[in-house]
């Protein structure tokens, strides 16, 4: 498990979880370079997002300001990258 990067958008989900297929489409259609940490295939990462966010809920997005989101939405995503001047 690796500690989410500084320079990067990191990404903690699981493909059963809807609002992280929606949050993961949003970042691929935008062309934004992520970290994607798949909880179903690293266990142990669900507790550095739960460390990061202080919850359980997903996705939880890290930003290279080392601000997050949890379970945001698509417009709260875009307002972020655009602050961050990313799109």
């Amino acid at each position: 498990m690796t500690i989410p990067s500084s320079d990067t958008i990191t990404m903690f989900g699981a493909d059963w979880c809807g609002d992280c297929r929606r949050t993961k489409k949003q970042l691929d259609e935008l062309g934004i370079e992520y970290t994607y940490i798949d909880l179903i295939e690293d266990p142990a990462a669900a507790d550095v997002a739960k460390e990061i966010s202080g919850r359980t809920n997903i996705p939880v997005v890290v930003y290279p300001d080392s601000s997050h989101h949890v379970e945001p939405s698509n417009a709260d995503v875009e307002a972020k990258l655009r602050e961050l001047a990313l799109i």
